[in-house]
């Protein structure tokens, strides 16, 4: 259940619903379809389409499914968080997401620059990212300072992998309208496929967890991208070694 093809096809609204299911999953089960569009803050119209893009009929016939699905779930696996991220890990073996990955990989194995992109938490994952990736056997560099100057003529061609949970970081936006503008192919990887910063980009991935914000920050996991950098890093480094991977 929650195939990447599914939650990759769901628009803002419906993504509230999915966000709602995944922070409330056994609450949910007792849950009426009005008492669920109440706390999406969506119609229950937006519920029932939820629905049939999950391959249901109708809200009975998804509530029946998502309980065959929680009781699937390992048992070491039970707590809300773990879930959340079993759930990315099936998504994430899907055949259409291992393509992207594949596209992305190819990009950066011919690129001529590889750079990472991103500010706060986004910013430290792209140190990591570069770094990976660097130790991959491809040379790659980060930028965690929204300031840092861009000159002409120097980044053309190259590959920039923007970090970005909302995809809405005003910041990361300007900067990447100036890698734009140098012929660079744009990476994202983002938690919404429908975000400003999905749409300028040349490929994104996305994750699709639930947003987690505090009143000193954001606490949504960085798992499923530290773990696609990683995938990413392994496939290259593959390319780079002229083996292809399985």
């Amino acid at each position: 259940m929650f195939k990447y093809e599914q939650v990759k096809d769901l628009n803002d609204l419906e993504l509230e619903v999915y966000n709602y299911i995944m922070r409330h999953q056994e609450k949910v089960l007792e849950m009426k379809i009005r008492e669920l569009a109440e706390g999406s803050h969506v119609s229950t119209t937006t519920v029932l389409r939820f629905c049939k893009k999950m391959g249901c009929n109708g809200y009975s016939e998804f509530k029946v499914k998502y309980k065959m699905y929680l009781n699937e779930v390992p048992n070491q696996a039970k707590k809300e968080d773990i879930r959340v991220l079993v759930n990315f890990f099936y998504r994430a073996d899907s055949e259409e997401f291992n393509k992207q990955l594949d596209e992305v990989a190819s990009l950066i194995y011919y690129a001529s620059k590889v750079i990472f992109l991103g500010l706060g938490s986004s910013g430290i994952v792209a140190k990591y990212g570069a770094r990976y990736l660097t130790n991959s056997g491809k040379v790659a560099q980060y930028i965690d300072d929204p300031y840092y100057p861009v000159p002409a003529g120097f980044y053309d061609g190259a590959v920039i992998v923007v970090l970005s949970v909302s995809g809405e970081t005003g910041q990361v936006m300007e900067q990447l309208r100036r890698f734009i503008r140098f012929n660079c192919a744009i990476v994202c990887l983002t938690n919404s496929e429908t975000s400003t910063i999905a749409k300028m980009s040349d490929v994104c991935l996305t994750y699709y967890m639930p947003i987690d914000r505090v009143q000193y920050g954001d606490l949504t996991t960085q798992v499923p991208v530290i773990f696609i950098l990683e995938r990413i890093g392994k496939k290259v480094q593959h390319l780079l070694e002229d083996i292809e991977v399985v």
